[in-house]
């Protein structure tokens, strides 16, 4: 792997990981992210009208892989109110390459291959370190939002080839820009119009690119598997700076799952 394609996959994860910390620390989690992807998508407008091509037959993917986002950032901004940032993080990143190689293998008929087979163990084994053998406030949330991850991507894996990615990207976040922001209510978005709010949409919206970025020099799975590095960074910012009870185990659990994911993508 270059080394510039290795800098910008690692530049993705720090902010990926970046600004779900942001968003963790916030009091109003549902409003923050309300006002974050509207700016996600007031910075994808010119990226995207700049290179817009969007076949008529990419309607339908876009559709859906919409509905997937609103129910992510639904998800997403309940489970960072209620319960911990390196409980959820991991669970839901790491489970949710797991659920759509489930999707593609039920949906196409496609037989896993060994090292698949492999990274879903890892994965499995590093989820159980994370959540612990006892029942773990947030697992079922985090379950949730991997299957809508896994959904989305699916989707998307399909959808792209109808048209470019960032005016593809702009049309599916759209809808969950528009909608979502009518179930916080005007007041709290007033209240939430503020730097951190930017900064998160900002941070996810340049993810994105920096991901891009790196494919165009490296191959998917090796881009993937370095990206994945996110869910360790992520656990130990929470450790760091939310002061949560992050032990050696999920760490190590942690580790593991990104290994797994790493597994996945180079099989």
């Amino acid at each position: 792997m270059a080394a510039a394609a290795l800098g910008l996959a690692l530049a993705a994860a720090v902010l990926h990981a970046l600004w779900n910390l942001l968003l963790a620390r916030e009091h109003d989690t549902e409003a923050t992210i309300a006002v974050a992807f509207a700016c996600f998508v007031l910075v994808l407008l010119l990226p995207a009208l700049a290179t817009w091509r969007v076949d008529s037959t990419a309607w339908p993917y876009i559709a859906g892989s919409g509905a997937l986002e609103l129910a992510y950032i639904a998800l997403l901004a309940t489970a960072y109110r209620r319960f911990e940032l390196s409980l959820v993080y991991p669970l839901a990143r790491g489970l949710a390459p797991v659920l759509a190689l489930a999707l593609v293998v039920v949906a196409l008929g496609q037989r896993p291959s060994a090292g698949e087979v492999a990274g879903v163990l890892v994965v499995a084994a590093g989820i159980l370190l994370v959540r612990g053998l006892r029942r773990g406030r947030g697992a079922a949330i985090a379950v949730v939002i991997a299957a809508t991850i896994a959904g989305y991507t699916v989707v998307d894996r399909y959808g792209i080839r109808h048209a470019n990615v960032a005016p593809y990207l702009l049309l599916v976040m759209l809808g969950p820009a528009l909608v979502y922001p009518f179930f916080v209510g005007r007041p709290r978005l007033r209240a939430a119009v503020r730097p951190v709010s930017l900064a998160i949409g900002a941070a996810s919206a340049a993810t994105y690119l920096l991901v891009l970025l790196a494919l165009r020099l490296a191959s998917a799975p090796s881009v993937s598997a370095v990206r994945e590095s996110s869910i360790v960074i992520a656990v130990v910012l929470a450790r760091t700076f939310l002061g949560e009870a992050v032990g050696a185990r999920r760490i190590a659990g942690s580790v593991l799952v990104a290994a797994g994911i790493g597994l996945l993508a180079f099989s």
